[in-house]
């Protein structure tokens, strides 16, 4: 058996998504809320320092629950993020 676990998002939607509140300014660039996968269950935006969970292999794309998580550092976002 091997260890190797499928990521939790394509490579190809990781590409498209966008931070949904980095996006609506002007103030990032060319291309603003690209997304960096941490922890194989987090979606962290660098622009906007929103960091969204991914649950159940779904990304939470929400500024409500992007902004709860904002403060937290990436080393202590919990691994699995917890149930809504």
């Amino acid at each position: 058996m091997s260890d190797y676990q499928a990521p939790p998002i394509s490579p190809d939607l990781l590409e498209i998504l966008r931070c949904p509140l980095a996006v609506q300014s002007d103030q990032y660039g060319d291309d603003p809320g690209r997304l960096e996968l941490v922890h194989g269950c987090w979606l962290v935006c660098a622009d906007s320092g929103m960091k969204y969970p991914i649950r159940d292999g779904i990304p939470v794309m929400l500024i409500d629950e992007g902004e709860k998580w904002r403060d937290t550092p990436v080393d202590q976002l919990p691994v699995p993020p917890p149930a809504a």
